[in-house]
């Protein structure tokens, strides 16, 4: 029996008529409407007729998340007072709740994408409506992008709405071709802003860490919300690790229950949140519970102020999820939540001064998340660029290219970047593509049987709890044995990767449940696509040899393997999967580290079980705060054999001849990316790669390599002077100038040399001569021009140092420098003159001598003459005769 009372109650039903001219009309609609409105669950029983009294249609709802779509079904199905499953059904990842009489089908994203790669028409579907858009989640772009390109060649009847919460309603208009925008009014009370900071600052959050004093802040703000509001209190977090923090922090509240709500949690507990009780309750969520659930009772939100994002640490070859500040618009949802019933508040647990500073939008999915499976999903759907899709945000350009050196390393694209016959495979599993290539090679290496790969497979696609450690293997036995609902998921998508993995290939299972999710893969065939994006599959095999993040998509062994192949101990499944799906991350012991074939290093934490194994495979990593190395959170120990063949494509053998400890040192190395697996020395190395190593060394260590250096200094020191105050011809001697032109002035000696030895016989004034302009004659005017002596008044040559190349400067006795009036010059540059006392030590400084002698000389004879009185000091120092002795001995 129809709750009619209940669906009247929805305000977005005065909407519907708006929605309804739209959609005739254009045939797109952008629908906005606050949480709490209908728009999730009214919207689709009106367009399907089964309410209304319309015509009959069926309707695809798509969503982001797996709990969301659930609910979205079971609510809809009690409106109309029947069980998920007969009018209205759902289809997430491992689960398909429909029935021969189903009018409105609820989908996660990932689900949809799948059902588009497979049969581009939709057909036997009349609408599709993709839900809370303002999140911005990969996938729904991807399904919305493809859904406009099946509208505009194929199937222009196809109606979409574009629904959300709140949402950048002109841009999603405008990317649906100028559709028309509907908004609905909800029903909302005042909800009070009060902030609530932490007394003491709290470190800011990094990848995956939140500060613990913040979190039992938020577990304080939890129990005075309670005291201060009734009803119950949402609070919102991070992600599920922070959940349990605070739970466990909460502890026992008398008279109240403590939820924990996320993707991971049991339906129980998912059932028993959208249900009011009899007790008060506190609701610790994630962002699920935003937009997508609406959680009955909540009269107090405390909002920690914090969101997941994904990111990718291209530089270390590390993607992961990122813990960021929530933006102002996610704060806003949150608060909203407080006055769905009745006037509430929320807690902000920050300063009201850094409001202002949050960014106004959570970051779109595509500009920050790794593109893997979007570009297959781009390159099975016929444009490998994504430059023909219609999108709010193009993908990032680095981001792109490295996803298809993913992909052309696993043989899922050709170098045209066009889908291969595995990638198509590869899509159908529903996997990122790197699981999916563990997943099809896993048995040709040595892996044990499809089910043991699809039980590790299906581990690594839905990371396991913290509590089941950072061994795989071992977090594989947990699973095995858990009754957890962690244990209860996994058995589920064991289940469908055994039957994609088995007997009939891996096409079979994708259907209907294939996956779900921002780490989906795409499926279908090359043919049957939108005319614009219609090409063939390019052929299907594999493709090594790739240089990249990946290895090649063949399960042979290697040349040269050694090992038996197969990891020690009943680990080795673990190990094997764990490498073909991540195989840069293969990595061996280096002292208290572990190096990856990637260059990166890796560190296990404090009792790992997997310290001192040789080899391992790091399946997750992070990097905390302050360091330079990754932090394996789960990985398996392999041997060198299974390390070879799972990234064979990362494997080179050839001469390395390179500067290092002083010398050359030339070697023939095997090496698996960044791992020397092996070195013998090389007799007679390419003499090209020598001179290489050669002038590494050079470049290193500098031109004192050469015989007489020091003597050569003083040259390029004159040079450089005459450089900086004539130019040309005379040559930039600079050391970046003369690695440019070094085949000009130390040809052919570096030719002949082999080691730092046959450098010492080089001389490098002679060589550095060979730069002079002698072709013009220049070059015979050098000691005109910078001489490196001048001789001074008293008949003694003294050395100019050119050091500073803008004012040369003459160190010389002040008494040998009487009867001077003028200072002296090179190349018509005044030298600043260092007057010097008997004993060597500066008197004073001119550049000026005329000047000195009327001005500054009286001071220094007043201070010096005492000290030197068998030194001459004459009272007019310009007309006296310059000397280099005592009184004493001008006297005899």
């Amino acid at each position: 029996m129809i709750r009619q009372d209940a669906l009247d109650a929805l305000p977005v039903r005065a909407a519907l008529p708006g929605l309804a001219d739209a959609l005739e009309g254009h045939g797109t609609a952008v629908l906005v409407a606050p949480p709490g409105t209908g728009k999730t669950t009214l919207v689709p029983l009106v367009l399907a007729g089964l309410v209304g009294g319309g015509p009959a249609r069926r309707v695809v709802v798509a969503e982001p998340r797996r709990i969301a779509a659930r609910a979205a079904s079971r609510r809809m199905a009690w409106l109309l007072g029947e069980r998920s499953g007969e009018s209205v059904g759902h289809t997430v990842r491992g689960e398909r709740v429909v029935g021969r009489r189903t009018r409105v089908e609820v989908v996660t994203t990932g689900v949809l994408l799948q059902r588009l790669q497979r049969d581009q028409e939709l057909a036997g579907v009349d609408v599709v409506v993709l839900d809370e858009c303002h999140e911005r989640h990969l996938d729904a772009d991807t399904a919305a992008a493809f859904l406009l390109d099946v509208r505009q060649t194929l199937r222009p009847e196809l109606r979409l709405v574009a629904a959300s919460a709140t949402t950048d309603a002109e841009g999603w208009a405008a990317l649906l071709g100028g559709a028309p925008v509907v908004e609905a009014q909800g029903v909302s009370y005042p909800v009070e802003v009060v902030w609530a900071p932490p007394a003491r600052p709290v470190r800011p959050p990094h990848g995956m860490r939140v500060d613990p004093a913040l979190l039992a802040h938020v577990a304080s703000v939890v129990r005075r919300a309670l005291a201060e509001r009734p009803g119950d209190v949402l609070c919102f977090l991070p992600g599920v690790g922070e959940i349990a923090r605070v739970a466990g922090t909460l502890g026992a509240l008398e008279g109240v229950d403590v939820l924990q709500v996320h993707g991971r949690a049991p339906a129980a507990v998912q059932d028993a949140v959208l249900a009011p009780g009899g007790r008060r309750r506190v609701v610790l969520a994630t962002s699920v519970a935003e937009s997508s659930l609406t959680v009955p009772g909540v009269r107090a939100v405390v909002d920690a102020g914090l969101a997941r994002e994904p990111r990718v640490d291209h530089a270390r070859g590390l993607s992961a999820l990122a813990t960021v500040r929530a933006s102002r618009a996610a704060a806003r949802q949150r608060a909203g939540r407080a006055g769905r019933e009745a006037p509430g508040a929320v807690y902000r647990c920050w300063a009201e001064a850094e409001d202002a500073r949050l960014p106004g939008f959570p970051a779109p999915e595509i500009k920050v998340a790794d593109l893997t499976a979007f570009a297959l999903q781009a390159a099975v759907w016929g444009d490998p660029g994504a430059t023909g899709l219609a999108l709010l945000d193009p993908p990032p350009g680095g981001a792109m290219a490295a996803a298809r050196e993913v992909l052309t390393a696993i043989g899922a694209v050709d170098r045209a970047g066009r889908a291969t016959g595995r990638g198509t495979l590869l899509a159908r599993l529903g996997l990122h593509p790197r699981l999916g290539r563990a997943l099809l090679d896993a048995v040709a290496s040595g892996a044990g049987s499809p089910g043991t790969a699809a039980e590790v497979v299906a581990l690594l696609s839905e990371e396991p709890p913290r509590e089941y450690g950072d061994d795989l293997g071992s977090a594989l036995r947990a699973a095995r044995r858990g009754g957890d609902a962690y244990g209860a998921r996994w058995r589920t998508e064991t289940r469908r990767l055994r039957s994609a993995a088995g007997e009939d290939g891996p096409a079979a299972g994708a259907a209907g449940t294939a996956g779900d999710g921002p780490a989906t893969g795409a499926g279908g065939p090359a043919g049957g696509l939108p005319a614009a994006r219609r090409h063939g599959p390019a052929g299907g095999g594999t493709t090594a040899g790739v240089r990249g993040a990946t290895g090649g998509g063949s399960a042979a062994g290697a040349r040269g393997a050694t090992g038996s192949g197969s990891a020690a101990g009943a680990d080795g499944p673990a190990g094997i999967v764990a490498a073909l799906a991540f195989p840069e991350r293969v990595a061996r012991k280096d002292g208290g580290s572990y190096l990856m074939a990637s260059g990166t290093r890796a560190e296990l934490s404090e009792g790992s079980a997997l310290r001192g194994a040789p080899w391992i495979a790091v399946a997750v990593a992070d990097r905390p705060v302050g360091r330079g190395h990754a932090r394996v959170l789960l990985g398996a120990a392999i041997d060198e054999g299974v390390a070879r063949r799972t990234a064979s494509a990362l494997l080179t053998e050839g001469e390395e001849v390179r500067w290092a400890g002083g010398d050359v040192v030339a070697r023939r190395v095997e090496r698996l990316g960044a791992i020397e697996l092996a070195a013998h020395p090389l007799r007679d190395p390419d003499r090209a790669l020598v001179r290489r190593a050669l002038l590494e060394g050079l470049r290193k260590e500098g031109f004192g390599l050469l015989r007489g250096a020091e003597a050569a200094a003083g040259l390029r020191q004159r040079l450089a002077f005459l450089h900086r105050h004539l130019g040309a011809p005379w040559p930039d001697v600079r050391d970046e100038a003369l690695h440019a032109r070094v085949d000009e002035w130390l040809e052919p000696e570096l030719s002949r040399a082999r080691r730092r030895a046959d450098l010492a016989r080089i001389d490098a004034a002679q060589a550095l001569g060979r730069l002079l302009p002698w072709s013009t004659g220049e070059a015979a005017r050098l000691d005109e021009l910078a001489p490196e002596r001048i001789t001074v008044p008293s008949g003694s040559r003294v050395r100019i140092d050119y050091g500073d190349p803008d004012r040369p400067v003459l160190a010389v006795k002040l008494q040998e420098m009487f009867g001077l009036q003028h200072s002296p010059e090179v190349a018509g540059v005044p030298v600043l003159v260092h007057l010097l006392s008997p004993a060597g030590r500066p008197a004073a400084v001119t550049a000026d001598l005329a000047s000195f002698w009327r001005d500054g000389y009286k001071g220094v004879r007043a201070e010096l003459r005492g000290r030197y009185p068998k030194h001459p000091w004459p009272e007019d120092p310009a007309g006296a005769e310059p000397t280099r002795y005592t009184k004493a001995r001008l006297g005899r």
